[in-house]
């Protein structure tokens, strides 16, 4: 009798596939970014986030490989650089530091895309794999693009220092809570972080 072949890791089976049906990815992202949020990155498994969004724990290997690719990817729902980058970059220059800093506080604002990105700040402070998701999304595939199409000198540089300052402001407001900062209004720190982030941006 032959036995059968073995199972290639992060191939669903043929059941696994059907049993998925339309729209597995979106329900693994959702399921992802919900526990992440809930229980951080330590004590978030792949076998849980299958579970969650009732789907074969191979689909999710299939779809994004390891935790941290689920991390980053469920981290990127919430970012969207391919039509961040543009809507920053492509009005007039002189407005950079408010369309970026607009954009940012928009997103730790809005309830659905800040559970996600709580998940990795607080993650990141703990984990070298959360915090490598951290630098490799927000710093190279936002922030740097950003600066490396201003075309100014240290792009590097400059997005180091921009993500310093909102990583910072991050933690305080959502993290931390620290008043008078936790419950400022949007529009207050918009004003007056955009000079900050132009500067950084923008002069030679």
């Amino acid at each position: 009798m032959t036995e059968p072949s073995p199972r290639r890791r992060g191939r669903p089976s043929r059941t696994a596939a059907q049993e998925s049906g339309p729209g597995a990815r979106e329900r693994i992202l959702e399921a992802a970014r919900a526990m992440f949020a809930e229980r951080g990155y330590d004590k978030t498994s792949v076998r849980g986030i299958a579970k969650a969004a009732d789907v074969d724990a191979a689909l999710v290997h299939h779809y994004f490989g390891t935790k941290d690719e689920v991390f980053a990817a469920a981290i990127e729902v919430s970012f969207e650089p391919a039509t961040v980058v543009p809507a920053i970059v492509g009005g007039p220059r002189e407005a950079i530091g408010e369309r970026l800093a607009r954009f940012f506080i928009s997103v730790w604002e809005n309830p659905a895309t800040r559970a996600p990105l709580l998940a990795i700040i607080r993650s990141a402070l703990t984990h070298e794999a959360a915090a490598k998701v951290l630098r490799g999304f927000v710093l190279r595939r936002l922030l740097e693009r950003i600066a490396a199409d201003l075309d100014v000198p240290e792009p590097k540089f400059r997005a180091e220092l921009a993500a310093s300052h909102m990583i910072g402001i991050a933690i305080l407001r959502y993290v931390i809570q620290v008043e008078p900062l936790a419950s400022a209004d949007p529009e207050e720190i918009v004003a007056q972080v955009s000079p900050t982030l132009q500067r950084y941006l923008t002069q030679p």
